[in-house]
């Protein structure tokens, strides 16, 4: 008989820091949903004719059509002898030449610099210096593939003294500031945002924290979503100063993650830049070290899988900038598909453009059917028995607050899960929705919750109709 192999990997001898690393919107839940979505397309019969997965905010996956004009320029851009056919407009062309005169060999094929494609970073710090009236260098800002935030973050992996760096990170939390944290051994440091306060941050709460944080290791890092994942919160300008002069008295990096920046759905709110706030200021703050971060997976282009990004970096070290830099190096450039698309996101048509109106009409559509989901997923779970749902006030998350019958609760322990993960496979098998309960994401103790993601309206209204029937069959059940 042959030997048993004998693997040289094994749980025992890999890298402990990459065990750690779960995503909870790409956990067990979501394998479930995708064996159902199996089940469904064999003939299996079920209480549900299709399987809604809002685990994470990706538009197009369901069912929202493209921006025409990003979808023309990144078809020219990947065959340029479209730059002959009529059919496409001329403000499409320009954009795409631009491309491609800033690729070496006029090839969306070859590699850039390792920062992105020239050209591209100037537009960028165009886009920054219009948005916020402060002027934006292009040699600060650097192209990413979803990966700039953890480009910042290795820098940070250094013990001194024994501790280890600590990086700030608000609960409920966005996952990937944890998942990078256990990568680059890092030590988080949580802070809860303030519920009854619709997901405030409180600097009362920052400053319990890192003093406690300070025990076991070095704070160095403060992270900022704004608007909020998973919790939907804009910050006001009020509350951005308040984390400004409490990261100036720390002597924190502040990191503001500000994908959601277009994602504003009540008139009374406005996205104020960590920039902007930090540089009207004045000293000592607009002297500060900040990575701020902008997608174009979110927004309205809601291209998430061309990976496309940008970063502006401020008032780092140029020592550190030097190794920063050629840190980038290692994976030579971000792919240039990507590049392109943030090439449409901070230059879009202008007006008296061919593509503006055409333009103008998508965008207002889509942003439109995000707000009118916003205002109906939030009316609609207030309306059932036992859930509160903060306002929607930007970003594409709904984050409710359930209060489970105590049969409920003794259910969950049981089974040794918690209730709102009870709640979410019951759902998801019942009702066929996957969202991501909260048990993954932090709440306050003896509180539970799910987020879930914006959707097409149409779509929306079958899922809360399907969580409707499902959420009062679950409540009489454990009654």
């Amino acid at each position: 008989m042959a030997a048993e192999h004998q693997h040289f990997l094994t749980l025992d001898n890999i890298n402990p820091n990459v065990q750690k690393i779960q995503h909870p919107a790409r956990g067990p839940l979501l394998i479930i949903a995708v064996e159902l979505e199996k089940e469904l397309k064999n003939g299996v019969k079920k209480p549900f004719k299709e399987v809604i997965k809002p685990v994470v905010a990706d538009f197009q996956a369901m069912g929202q059509p493209p921006i025409t004009f990003v979808r023309q320029v990144m078809s020219i851009v990947i065959y340029p002898q479209l730059l002959d056919d009529p059919k496409f407009p001329d403000d499409a062309k320009e954009r795409a030449r631009t491309i491609l005169n800033g690729c070496k060999g006029g090839s969306i094929g070859s590699y850039t610099e390792a920062s992105g494609i020239e050209i591209i970073r100037r537009h960028v710090a165009e886009f920054i210096g219009k948005r916020d009236g402060i002027p934006s260098n292009w040699e600060d800002i650097i192209l990413c593939a979803g990966d700039g935030i953890g480009k910042l973050l290795k820098l940070f992996s250094k013990e001194a003294n024994g501790k280890k760096t600590g990086v700030m990170i608000p609960i409920p939390e966005y996952p990937l500031y944890s998942i990078l944290s256990n990568e680059y051994d890092l030590h988080q440091v949580g802070y809860y945002l303030d519920e009854s306060q619709n997901w405030r941050i409180n600097t009362e709460e920052l400053q319990q924290s890192i003093d406690e944080a300070k025990k076991v290791c070095i704070p160095k890092v403060l992270v900022i979503i704004n608007p909020g994942n998973p919790t939907g919160q804009v910050l006001t300008r009020e509350n951005i100063e308040e984390i400004i002069k409490f990261a100036y008295k720390e002597n924190l990096y502040l990191l503001a993650d500000e994908v959601y920046q277009n994602n504003i759905y009540l008139e009374d709110f406005k996205f104020h830049s960590f920039k902007k706030v930090m540089t009207e200021m004045g000293e000592p703050y607009n002297s500060m070290e900040l990575a701020s971060f902008m997608s174009c997976s979110k927004g309205y282009i809601c291209e998430c899988g061309c990976r496309g990004g940008f970063a502006e970096i401020l008032n780092m070290c140029p020592e550190v900038k030097v190794v920063f830099n050629k840190s980038n190096t290692v994976m030579l450039c971000p792919p240039t598909a990507g590049q392109a698309c943030v090439e449409l996101l901070v230059r879009p048509p202008e007006k008296g453009e061919p593509s503006y109106e055409q333009f103008i009409k998508e965008k207002k559509a889509v942003l439109d059917s995000l707000r009118e989901g916003a205002h109906l997923i939030v009316k609609t779970l207030n309306s059932f028995e036992g859930v509160s749902c903060n306002n929607i006030q930007g970003a594409m998350y709904a984050f409710p607050q359930i209060r489970f019958p105590q049969k409920a609760i003794e259910a969950a322990k049981k089974q040794h899960q918690s209730p709102d993960k009870l709640y979410a496979i019951e759902m998801l098998e019942n009702a066929g929705i996957c969202v991501v309960p909260a048990d993954g994401l932090g709440q306050v103790s003896g509180t539970y919750h799910f987020r879930t993601t914006l959707i097409p309206i149409q779509k929306m209204k079958i899922m809360l109709d399907r969580l409707e029937a499902f959420h009062r069959e679950f409540m009489d059940r454990y009654r």
